[in-house]
């Protein structure tokens, strides 16, 4: 039997996105199951899935379809009159998205984002919007995320064809491997893509056991630009505020910033977290101390 070379299901998965992509914004029935304009909504998730729902909120509220507060499931204050809860999960069994679900059953509808349509939280939701063609063998997550974030996007109204370009633009484009061998990474954001900037954070450390940071672009340089320096890296989602590129480089850092959808960036950054780990002789379809889902015991 042949043996899976290391990292193959992440890169199946990060290069499936524009296509994943496109298909969530088809989604137009899924989408309309969604919480509607007006409603106040609290999203809540764990790991990945809260950075994409800080995503999510910060677009919903600055689109004007109404108030909305991102969670970590273990950490939600859903006792605020919310009219729905929407509870983003790639396995559908993290213990705390089910354990928050049983608490408000009956009196806050919760609407489950999930990619396994097998899983236990689709019966104990209100409603579900399933996502199986994005679900993933690797336990790094990567398409199921922005494809997640891909159907948010769609359903506040947004065109996801330059994104979905851009993607496929960088995701054919060979790698640029001069941003794999960095010493250390921060990556910042500002509004919707500060969830974007956590999560690459997230994504490198997870795969490749690198040092990684994330701000509030704006906030960098209250501290922590303290850390830039010769042969480390800080990576811009979306546009910069002014000057940031000029401060990181007279530290001798590298400031990394792309005119490209800041999705279509984070997708660039997964094929940098792919590189970056198999260089390390790592496996990130296996990582370090991790698996698909955190099932905690009673």
């Amino acid at each position: 039997m042949t043996e899976t070379p290391a990292g193959a299901h992440m890169r199946a998965e990060l290069l499936s996105q524009p296509e994943t992509w496109a298909r969530a914004a088809d989604l137009r029935d899924e989408q309309k199951r969604l919480p509607g304009s007006g409603a106040r909504v609290a999203v809540v998730g764990c790991g990945t899935s809260w950075f994409i729902a800080q995503s999510y909120a910060a677009l919903r509220e600055t689109a004007g379809a109404g108030e909305t507060d991102a969670f970590a499931a273990s950490e939600a204050f859903v006792d605020r009159g919310y009219d729905a809860i929407v509870a983003l999960t790639r396995s559908g069994t993290t213990t705390e998205v089910l354990e928050l679900t049983e608490r408000v059953r009956g009196r806050i509808p919760v609407i489950g984002v999930i990619g396994d349509p097998a899983s236990p939280l689709v019966d104990l939701a209100d409603d579900a919007v399933l996502l199986p063609f994005a679900d993933e063998e690797s336990v790094v997550q990567t398409r199921f995320a922005t494809t997640a974030l891909a159907l948010f996007r769609a359903s506040l109204g947004e065109d996801l064809g330059a994104a979905i370009a851009d993607a496929a633009t960088v995701l054919a484009a060979e790698p640029d491997l001069s941003l794999t061998d960095a010493e250390q990474y921060t990556f910042l954001g500002r509004g919707w893509t500060i969830g974007l900037a956590h999560e690459a954070a997230l994504k490198l450390r997870e795969s490749s056991q690198s040092w990684t940071e994330s701000y509030p672009s704006m906030d960098y340089r209250h501290g922590p630009i303290a850390i830039a320096a010769p042969g480390r890296i800080t990576w811009q989602f979306g546009s910069a505020p002014d000057g940031l590129a000029e401060q990181v480089r007279a530290t001798g850092g590298r400031f990394v910033q792309q005119d490209i959808d800041p999705m279509a960036d984070l997708a660039r950054l997964h094929r940098v977290a792919l590189e970056r780990a198999l260089a390390r002789g790592l496996d990130p379809d296996q990582p370090r101390n991790l698996t698909r889902s955190v099932i905690l015991d009673a």
